[in-house]
């Protein structure tokens, strides 16, 4: 299984870097979109969609994504707004009450008011190729928080974060993320990547407060699929699970770095 995990993380970080750094606008929209596809395939496979209800599912995101690229632009304050209402109020109530979400037809609506944000936040941090380097530093915090929490997790682990939804996550594996973030925190801030001027303290805020996001984000899924009585979104990615699997914090971070940067206007 870790041989299994290893193969495919080697396949996928060069396809994700090359496409990151070598697409050009439409290509890395292209891409982009193909993985916002892919999850909404595996949310639909959580609801038990039929084939006909996948189809108008992955048609209708098709269709926005094509009003935002040929029309648009949609993004502005409502569509922010919703993101962060989302984010910081709905999906924690969703954890707190654990809903069950039955209904397909809100679940698509769901589906898509969580996916696609986060592909236009890809394309929202990632204009060009130049700028992929602030992307690729904003995916690195999550996957570093997610790779901390696992191995404090598993080394020190003794207090469940949530036994109802996701057992195997612990308050010590937060820990171990929030002080690996904070790390990463300071070393972005030395390096100048993000050219915006905010105080030591402030910038410890929005490491941390991404880290919230990112765990968040990561117990949503967990919760989704736990209720759908699943272990993985899908076996696409051999030892991964599915596409939903590995960017279900990148779900939450994206989206809410991209209203918070649309708020505060930098």
């Amino acid at each position: 299984m870790l041989i299994t995990r290893i193969l495919t993380a080697l396949v996928l970080l060069p396809v994700m870097l090359g496409a990151l750094f070598g697409l050009g606008e439409a290509g890395w929209a292209a891409f982009t979109l193909l993985i916002t596809l892919l999850g909404l395939w595996e949310w639909g496979r959580m609801f038990a969609y039929r084939p006909w209800q996948h189809v108008l599912l992955l048609g209708t995101a098709l269709v926005l994504a094509a009003w935002v690229w040929l029309a648009t632009p949609m993004i502005g304050t409502s569509l922010h707004a919703g993101v962060l209402a989302l984010w910081f109020v709905l999906a924690p109530l969703w954890l707190a009450r654990r809903w069950v979400l039955k209904n397909r037809l809100a679940a698509a609506a769901l589906g898509l008011a969580l996916l696609m944000p986060t592909w236009l936040a890809f394309l929202d941090w990632r204009p060009n190729a130049d700028a992929a380097w602030q992307l690729l530093a904003l995916m690195a915090l999550v996957w570093l928080a997610d790779t901390a929490a696992y191995f404090s997790g598993k080394a020190f682990g003794r207090h469940k974060l949530a036994p109802a939804i996701s057992p195997g996550k612990s308050w010590e594996g937060v820990a171990g993320a929030v002080v690996a973030v904070t790390l990463y925190t300071l070393w972005i801030r030395q390096s100048g990547l993000f050219d915006i001027e905010m105080s030591l303290p402030c910038w410890l805020l929005i490491g941390w407060g991404l880290t919230a996001v990112s765990i968040v984000g990561d117990l949503l899924e967990s919760w989704f699929k736990r209720a759908a009585g699943i272990k993985d979104s899908s076996q696409l990615l051999p030892g991964h699970g599915g596409v939903l699997d590995r960017i279900d914090s990148l779900i939450a971070v994206l989206s809410v770095a991209s209203a918070a940067r649309y708020f505060a206007g930098v």
